[in-house]
């Protein structure tokens, strides 16, 4: 987006999902997304919209009245995405936000974020220990080294845009996550 990353932060450039939904049980999915809105200083009538805009975005248009304890973690989760969009961010930072799924609300938010990514065009940073995961939702891999953290190895996917959940078996798909693989016991080892 051509800014540094303190004009980015000023210019609240970005939005953030956590690994748990983080949103607030005494308000309403609604009231939620609306909070960064209402600190932002965004108008009523504004808020509303952008509410029903991003609710419809995740596919939970219905669900703005319910509290967090009404919707499953998978839904909680999709909110809490709805809620880092609603401000129209440039770049979405989502950090392990399907991590504490099962295997099949995983795959189906895995699905459902590619198509929110084909309909804005953000960036999107995600962090994640699942290998296909990455290699599914990336475009561009960066493969990290622990403790330091350190960037060990950028790979380039040569995936379609458009991904079938079965293209995980497809050769192309293992000869990435094999890469990721030497990539990560290759950044272990430099310990």
């Amino acid at each position: 987006n051509g800014m540094t990353p303190d004009e980015a932060r000023r210019n609240r450039a970005y939005g953030y999902v956590f690994q748990a939904a983080g949103l607030y049980p005494w308000r309403t999915i609604s009231k939620n997304i609306k909070l960064p809105l209402e600190i932002m200083g965004y108008s009523k009538a504004e808020q509303e919209k952008r509410v029903n805009q991003v609710l419809e975005l995740v596919e939970l248009s219905g669900f703005g009245g319910k509290f967090p304890w009404q919707l499953s973690g998978g839904m909680q989760q999709r909110a809490s995405i709805a809620r880092a969009l609603a401000f129209d961010a440039d770049i979405l930072l989502m950090d392990e936000p399907f991590g504490a799924l099962d295997e099949i609300v995983r795959d189906h938010l895995n699905e459902q974020l590619l198509k929110l990514w084909a309909r804005t065009n953000k960036t999107i940073g995600f962090v994640t220990h699942s290998i296909p995961e990455a290699v599914y939702l990336s475009t561009k891999i960066v493969v990290m080294s622990p403790r330091p953290g350190r960037i060990h190895d950028v790979i380039d996917s040569t995936l379609p845009k458009e991904r079938p959940l079965d293209i995980r078996d497809s050769p192309e798909f293992i000869e990435i996550a094999h890469r990721v693989r030497e990539g990560l016991r290759a950044g272990h080892s430099d310990d």
